[in-house]
Formats: C-alpha cells, structure tokens, sequence
C-alpha cells in the first residue's frame, strides 16, 4: 500500500542517493543493494514516510537510474526523484532545489541509513521546529580513539568525552540550509558542516542504533539481522 504524506506537515526531507558505494564491493549503485530482498532505499523511504511531520520526500538517484528509482518508490510513497550529482553536496543541492513550497524545515538523510526509525525523523524535525536553525542525531563514542601519524605510530589518545558520531537525518530551517550551499566553495561529508562554516551553532539531539550506516558488506549483514529480529518482534 502505497503511504500517504501530511499535506500540512511542515517537513521536506531530502535523499541523496546517487553514490556508487565502492566499499559495499562491485554491483550496482549503493541505495538500490538489496537489504532482505528490498532496495536499501525502499526501507529508507519506507521509514520516512512513517513520520507524521513528512510533507515531501525528494530522492536524489544515479543520472542512469531515474526512471527506475521513480518507479520502485511509486507504490511506497509519492517521492519526487530528480538525477542526483557526482559528489554528495550536489545532489543534495539538486533534491533541495526540487522541494515545492510550502516545507520550512529540510532534513537531509542517507540512504545508507535504511533502518532509521520515524521517531528520529520526529525528533529531528521537532528540535528545528523548537528554534533550532542546524539538528543532527548523535551517538557517544564507545571505542577509544587515537591518533596516528602517516606512518602508522600513535600520537596520543584522544579525549572520548566530547566526541559524539553523526547520524542522519540532521535537520536545517529551509532558509539556513539553501544560504549554506549556496556559500559552499569546498565539499564537505555532511550538510552540517556546510551551516558550521557559515558560524551556524547545530544542536544535537540522542541518535539511534537502529541508524546505523550501511557501508560495508558486514554492514549489510548487521542490518539485516536488525531487520529480522524487528519484523519477528
């Protein structure tokens, strides 16, 4: 069954999902790998058409996968697909430029992260809405962390305590995250180091396990015993 979007939520999000993900091995694109039968970016839709606060949903694909991503994503959601970039930040670029009027707030969330909950969606969202121009989901880090030099010898140990792991989907007021991308003069790994540059204070918020990223095949492995053990819940 086809999902239906809030035609008063105030909430675009934005996918960008046109990366080849080298590290997942050979095969096609990164967001149409199969997670237990079903394209890595069909979950992640999936799960963002669940959010209450969800008015549009913009998929950036591979420029050769247009078509086909319209029509996978046909019977999930109503997604508007646009041909995505050949780095991360312009087919964030191209999705944001694709969003009707009407959304205030943007979240920008990857594909990779096919299993995170609505309810992340809804808080991200929720902290933007309570005045906030920048949100990212974050989680603390558990391993310890060192530095290393060039030639693989240890420099120190650094301070874990206020070291956190970004998750997405992080969350920008519409205004804040177009001025960002439109200053950007060097490419970033994420959408908040985009406002960070402009002197925008991001707020965190707690992140989820469940939003893990899915990058190598082990990932893939985890993701799927994740999904396995939530469908058997």
């Amino acid at each position: 069954m086809t999902a239906q979007l809030n035609p008063r939520g105030d909430v675009a999000v934005l996918v960008p999902a046109a990366g080849a993900g080298v590290r997942l091995g050979p095969g096609r694109p990164k967001a149409l790998r199969l997670l237990a039968g079903e394209p890595l970016l069909v979950h992640a839709v999936r799960g963002l058409a669940a959010a209450a606060s969800v008015h549009t949903i913009v998929v950036a694909a591979p420029v050769a996968e247009v078509s086909t991503v319209r029509d996978l994503l046909a019977p999930i959601a109503p997604v508007i697909v646009v041909p995505g970039g050949a780095e991360r930040q312009s087919s964030v670029a191209a999705a944001l430029a694709a969003v009707p009027a009407g959304p205030d707030i943007v979240l920008v969330h990857d594909a990779a992260r096919a299993l995170t909950p609505a309810t992340l969606v809804e808080s991200v969202a929720a902290a933007v809405r309570a005045g906030h121009d920048a949100v990212i989901p974050v989680l603390p880090v558990v391993d310890t962390i060192k530095e290393v030099d060039a030639g693989g010898t240890v420099r120190g140990t650094v301070d874990r305590a206020a070291l956190r792991a970004v998750q997405t989907p992080q969350g920008f007021r519409r205004a804040v995250l177009a001025a960002a991308h439109a200053a950007a003069a060097d490419a970033l790994t994420d959408d908040a180091g985009l406002v960070e540059k402009q002197g925008v204070p991001v707020f965190c918020v707690p992140g989820s396990d469940h939003a893990l990223k899915i990058t190598r095949p082990f990932d893939l492995a985890v993701a799927e015993q994740l999904l396995a053990r939530t469908l058997d819940s």
